[in-house]
C-alpha cells in the first residue's frame, strides 16, 4: 500500500477519535491533537510555568478515545509523552490506543474535580508510546467499526431483540469491541453475544447509553439551527423539569420543548435561573385585580421588561401592560377593601386579540396572484 492511501487511512482514524489531523504515521509519533478540536479539550494553562527544582512532576496523564471518552492512566518510569502523542494504554484484557490530551500538574487538579484519587493502586498503566506496529493494528481495528455497526443491527433485528445499536468502538489491539446501544425496555441480549462472538472473533462488550446520549454519538441540527450543543460542547446531562418551561412563559407544547431525543431541551436550563432570580420581584400573579369593571387576571408574563399582562375576565380579547410597581400598587389597595376604577389608568399599553374573520382566506393559494 502506497505511502498516501496509508496517511489517509491515518487521516480517517484520527478524525474518528475526535482528533485535528496534524502528523503522519512514522515512527516518530508526530501529534494529531491540537487545543480546540475536541468537545471535552482541556486547555493545559499550567504548561511553561516554572516550578521549583525539587519538584517532582506528576506521573498521571489524561487520555481520550472515541467519542470523547476519557480516562485516567499513570506513567512508568523512563517514559516521556507530550499532548497530542499516541499512546498504548493497559486495558481489559490487552491494551488500547488512545491519544494524550493533558499532562503535568493540571492532571492532579482534573482528577480532584472528578474524585479520582491519584493515590489508588488500580489506575491503569501507559505501557508506551505507540510504535507503528501498534498504529497499524489500531488503524485496521477502527476500519472495522462501520461494517460492525451494520451486522449488529442485522443480527439483532433477525433475533427479534427490541434495540437500537447506534455506535461501536474496537479497542486499540482488535481484541475488544464494545457495542452502545438505546432501549426501552430490558433487553436479553446473551445470544447476540454469542453470534457476534462468532461473528467477529474478538471479546463483545454490550454497554447501554440514553438517548440523550445517543444524541450526542450521533449529532444533528436542531430547531435553533445549529448543531446540536450536546454533539459540540455540552458535556454533562442534567436533569430538565417543566419548571423550567413554566418559569420562563413558553407555551407547553410537548412538540416544541422536546429535541431529537425525544427528551426536554437541555437549552431549557441555560436561562432558567436568571428567570428565577428576575421573577423574586413580582408579585403574586394568581391573585386577581379588583377593579369597579371587575375582576382582572393574568394573561401573560414580560419577566426582563417587568410587565405583566391583565384582562378582565369578561373581555379577555383586551389585554392591558401594566408594570410591576402598579401591580404592587392595585394589590395593595385591594387588601383594604379598596377598589381602582379602571386598568387602563395604570396601563403602559393595550392590545387587541384579531379578529378570527382577519384571518380567515389567508391560506388560500391565491393570496399571492397579482389583481388587476
Amino acid at each position: 500500500m502506497d505511502e498516501k492511501k496509508v496517511n489517509d487511512i491515518f487521516s480517517n482514524t484520527i478524525l474518528a477519535r475526535g482528533c485535528c489531523l496534524a502528523g503522519k504515521t512514522d515512527d516518530e509519533n508526530n501529534p494529531v491533537f491540537s487545543h480546540g478540536c475536541a468537545k471535552l479539550d482541556v486547555q493545559n494553562w499550567l504548561k511553561g510555568l516554572p516550578f521549583p527544582p525539587d519538584f517532582k512532576e506528576f506521573d498521571c496523564i489524561e487520555v481520550r478515545f472515541k467519542n470523547n471518552r476519557k480516562d485516567f492512566f499513570r506513567l512508568q518510569a523512563g517514559i516521556e509523552v507530550h499532548d497530542g502523542d499516541i499512546v498504548a494504554v493497559e486495558a481489559s484484557p490487552g491494551h488500547d490506543i488512545g491519544v494524550v490530551t493533558l499532562t503535568g500538574e493540571l492532571v492532579r487538579m482534573q482528577m480532584r474535580r472528578k474524585n479520582v484519587n491519584p493515590a489508588k493502586e488500580d489506575i491503569r498503566k501507559v505501557y508506551r508510546r505507540a510504535r507503528q506496529a501498534d498504529i497499524e493494528k489500531w488503524m485496521g481495528a477502527v476500519a472495522k467499526e462501520d461494517n460492525a455497526i451494520f451486522k449488529c443491527r442485522r443480527i439483532a433485528a433477525d433475533l427479534g431483540l427490541k434495540m437500537k445499536v447506534n455506535d461501536v468502538e474496537y479497542q486499540g489491539d482488535d481484541t475488544k469491541a464494545i457495542f452502545y446501544y438505546t432501549a426501552d425496555d430490558r433487553v436479553d441480549f446473551r445470544e447476540l453475544i454469542k453470534v457476534l462472538a462468532e461473528e467477529f472473533r474478538i471479546r463483545i462488550e454490550m454497554r447501554q447509553i440514553g438517548v440523550r446520549q445517543e444524541a450526542s454519538r450521533l449529532g444533528g441540527i436542531g430547531t435553533c439551527g445549529r448543531e446540536l450543543c450536546c454533539s459540540t460542547w455540552l458535556t454533562g446531562f442534567h436533569s430538565v423539569a417543566t419548571a423550567a418551561a413554566r418559569v420562563q412563559q413558553l407555551s407547553h407544547n410537548p412538540q416544541k420543548l422536546a429535541g431529537q431525543c425525544g427528551k426536554l431541551k437541555c437549552c431549557l436550563n441555560y436561562e432558567y435561573e436568571a428567570y428565577l432570580d428576575a421573577i423574586k420581584n413580582f408579585p403574586d400573579t394568581s391573585i386577581p385585580l379588583k377593579t369597579n369593571q371587575g375582576e382582572a387576571i393574568v394573561m401573560k408574563i414580560d419577566v426582563f421588561a417587568g410587565i405583566i399582562w391583565y384582562a378582565y375576565k369578561t373581555n379577555e380579547s383586551e389585554i392591558f401592560a401594566i408594570p410591576v410597581d402598579q401591580v404592587e400598587k392595585i394589590q395593595s389597595l385591594n387588601k383594604r377593601g379598596k377598589q381602582v376604577e379602571k386598568l387602563e389608568d395604570f396601563a403602559r399599553k393595550q392590545e387587541k386579540k384579531s379578529e378570527l374573520d382577519l384571518i380567515v382566506g389567508q391560506d388560500e393559494l391565491t393570496r399571492f396572484d397579482k389583481h388587476k
